[in-house]
């Protein structure tokens, strides 16, 4: 087979560039969500309509748990309300999920095992969405309270705790992986 040498080379040049490995696949993964959420998912819209409301009952939830008058507008069950007033909108861009498929695509286009992957990604996917539930919930009590800084809080302090927290977990993963390869390094 005339491809074969070709082929064969390609994988040793890559073996040698994790580097460059990793890049491809985390582009190959990226591509693949943009393919599969912008020609199915966003438009049939039900993950993410589901999602939002999900998160907008449970931001709605922990607030009552904290003992805030606090419920979804049945009107629009993504619609967080406190004292009977709508405080917060849960749209589908801010519902975070473009934030689960960055993180798991990061975690399966880095090394590791398989067998530590399928418990890491549950793991930060349930971590991401305890953030997101929390933000929605501060985001609520801000809108209420203190509703003139809600757009600078929604844009940039809560967009940085999200990013930060998902960088920590990325950080986690990548951690065991860099000492295990300095040991074979050695």
């Amino acid at each position: 087979m005339l491809s074969s040498p070709i082929i064969h080379s390609a994988r040793q040049w890559l073996a040698a560039r994790p580097q460059v490995q990793f890049l491809l696949l985390a582009a190959g993964f990226y591509a693949l969500w943009v393919l599969i959420y912008e020609q199915g998912l966003e438009p049939a819209g039900n993950l993410d309509d589901a999602l939002s409301a999900n998160l907008a009952v449970a931001a709605a939830g922990l607030l009552k748990l904290v003992g805030v008058a606090a419920g979804t507008d049945p009107a629009a069950p993504t619609t967080v309300t406190m004292f009977g007033q709508a405080a917060v909108y849960v749209g589908n861009p801010c519902n975070g999920l473009v934030l689960y498929a960055l993180f798991a695509g990061f975690v399966l286009a880095y090394p590791g095992s398989g067998r530590r992957r399928l418990w890491f990604i549950p793991l930060g996917l349930a971590v991401i969405y305890g953030i997101n539930v929390l933000r929605i919930a501060a985001l609520a009590i801000n809108h209420t309270y203190w509703y003139h800084t809600v757009e600078f809080n929604h844009h940039y302090t809560f967009t940085f705790v999200a990013y930060g927290a998902i960088l920590v977990l990325w950080h986690q993963w990548v951690r065991p992986q860099v000492a295990l390869t300095a040991v074979a390094h050695g």
